[in-house]
């Protein structure tokens, strides 16, 4: 384990002596001027920029005139939720009712355009097919819905393969030949942006006015941009940074869809003071509860419901939902305990792999992307937990099981699994995804050949540092820091996130009175030098086993947040490590 502390690789701040907290630590994430944090929809990356947007605006627009229906193919977690009800309430917005969705269930046909979910699209007959957050890698499915005479628009944002669908536009900032500036954009932002382009090109058209309708005001839809973006995790550079706080501003100023305020109600959220944490651990983890366990209609349909108590309903069923994933995830950690212990010992002896890719028959492919976050972060290795594709067929010699891969900032997992697929023809039937994260089918009498490929090849790209645990932080807080205005001017300051990380600070302090909380987490009551006054924190999922005791003198890494608590705020720290 390293602390690191930032450097001032941005020139906002020229004096550091007389430069604010906020200057600071702008300067550490890279930012030159106060123009990089104009947050107005005007300072957004032209639309134009997108390759293929008005060849898709087209096809869009021909369907819409000839009354033909659309279909939308979604994908199972939040992005692709957002992206599914965003889609479809623009397009009923813009006077096209022709218009619905389907999202395959992951236990079912698996992820993106597949065959499958053709065959089952086409009994809903419709002209077009639109997908959102998938169908970069959907070659097969692609073919099937043309040989049926379904057209297909695609939106992606994941990175695309040596090759790409046959479709009729594609539309992903990541694909080859395209210009847009920000390759970060969330599937939802996609969506989002081709249906600014149609709306503007009917307005060109005076579609509105010929058909006695109102051109809509799309930026009424950012609340689901914004949730679909944090919960995605992508690079909150510039341009998701704007899509991201005008989003949250409407949730704040109670504009949000009615769907999303109950996802607030039954997190316990205040809506009224909306951050991206609130969107990244509250309500996407609800929303992603559906797709992992059940049919992520249902989340759809709570972000597309217009009535609040039935808004509720959904909201409530989502959040049975997130406790049950918690409780499977629980039971998962302790089926996975002792390989995790002998994980242990061979890290002791300096044996542990490259990669930990992990399988057990009992899992539930759901829940596995979560189970590798945790030990990823546990362990500091990429790491891939496998699952039964179909556990009624787990027997069969050529039974699947599919992978969900977490890694690290050193290893850029989807580029490994190339790698591998490259090396050894055949091994994996299937794969994508990003850097940090990808998703993977291979046979599973194949698991100790793609077990032993995926660390020669990591292997190779190991350095001295590749797995040395880094926590980075701005520095140290003076005295007058600890204070609730402060804490409040960095919580609203921008919406941090993914690559633009919530400012975190390093002190030492004593530790003055301590008790613990639900036999897990830590409460505590710190002084720090030079401050007579205390300051409150809190540490969840502390190690209780070896935590200092009252009187000692503690390194901290932590984070300055507001607790509300019936209707009052006070400062509180969120303890992130212990450092020493």
């Amino acid at each position: 384990m390293k602390l690191v502390r930032r450097e001032l690789t941005g020139k906002l701040c020229k004096d550091v002596s007389t430069a604010t907290l906020l200057e600071r630590v702008f300067a550490m994430r890279g930012i030159n001027h106060h123009d990089e944090l104009q947050i107005d929809l005007k300072n957004l990356h032209p639309i134009s920029m997108l390759k293929d947007i008005e060849t898709a605006t087209k096809i869009l627009i021909d369907t819409i005139r000839r009354q033909e229906k659309i279909l939308i193919v979604g994908d199972f977690d939040a992005d692709g939720a957002t992206s599914t009800a965003l889609a479809v309430r623009a397009l009923r917005a813009m006077g096209h009712q022709q218009v619905d969705y389907l999202v395959p269930n992951r236990f079912e046909y698996g992820y993106g355009l597949t065959p499958e979910i053709v065959e089952e699209a086409n009994k809903r007959s419709p002209s077009l097919i639109v997908t959102v957050d998938n169908g970069i890698s959907s070659i097969k499915g692609v073919e099937k819905a043309k040989s049926l005479g379904i057209k297909v628009l695609i939106t992606d944002h994941h990175l695309p393969a040596k090759e790409t669908p046959d479709a009729n536009a594609i539309v992903n900032p990541n694909q080859r030949g395209d210009e847009f500036p920000s390759k970060n954009l969330a599937g939802v932002g996609v969506i989002f942006y081709l249906m600014l382009a149609l709306k503007t090109t009917l307005q060109k058209q005076n579609y509105f006015t010929d058909n006695n309708l109102t051109a809509p005001n799309l930026t009424e839809l950012l609340d689901l941009v914004a949730l679909g973006t944090v919960a995605d995790v992508v690079t909150l550079d510039q341009n998701n940074r704007i899509l991201v706080e005008q989003g949250l501003r409407r949730m704040r100023s109670g504009k949000a869809c009615e769907g999303i305020q109950a996802l607030f109600r039954v997190a316990k959220r205040n809506i009224n003071n909306a951050v991206s944490t609130d969107l990244g651990f509250a309500c996407g983890p609800r929303l992603n509860a559906a797709g992992r366990l059940d049919d992520m209609s249902l989340g759809i349909e709570c972000l597309l419901c217009d009535d609040a108590i039935n808004a509720m309903d959904y909201a409530s069923a989502l959040d049975d939902l997130n406790i049950e994933r918690r409780s499977i995830e629980e039971n998962m950690k302790a089926e996975a305990l002792s390989i995790l212990e002998e994980l242990d010992n061979n890290k002791l002896s300096g044996d542990l792999p490259p990669v930990l890719c992990l399988y057990n028959d009992a899992w539930h492919q759901g829940v596995i992307g979560i189970l590798a976050a945790r030990v990823k972060e546990r362990y500091n290795r990429p790491t891939i937990i496998f699952a039964p594709a179909d556990a009624m067929d787990i027997e069969k010699a050529n039974a699947e099981i599919k992978g969900s891969a977490r890694s690290i900032a050193t290893i850029h997992i989807r580029d490994i699994l190339d790698e591998v697929a490259s090396s050894t023809p055949g091994l994996l039937e299937k794969f994508g995804g990003h850097a940090m994260a990808a998703g993977l089918t291979l046979e599973k009498s194949r698991f100790d050949e793609f077990t032993q490929a995926i660390c020669h090849i990591v292997n190779k790209h190991v350095r001295e540092e590749t797995f040395v645990e880094l926590h980075y932080s701005d520095g140290e807080l003076e005295a007058q820091d600890f204070d609730l205005k402060c804490a409040n001017e960095l919580r609203f300051a921008v919406p941090w996130g993914q690559n633009f990380p919530t400012p975190i600070f390093d002190n030492h302090f004593t530790i003055i009175n301590k008790h613990i909380i639900k036999d897990r987490h830590l409460k505590l009551l710190l002084r720090t030098k030079g401050f007579e006054r205390t300051v409150s924190a809190i540490y969840f999922n502390a190690d209780l086993d070896n935590c200092p005791e009252e009187g000692a003198e503690v390194h901290l890494l932590y984070k300055l947040d507001v607790n509300e608590f019936r209707g009052s705020s006070s400062l509180q720290l969120m303890v992130e490590k212990l450092l020493a």
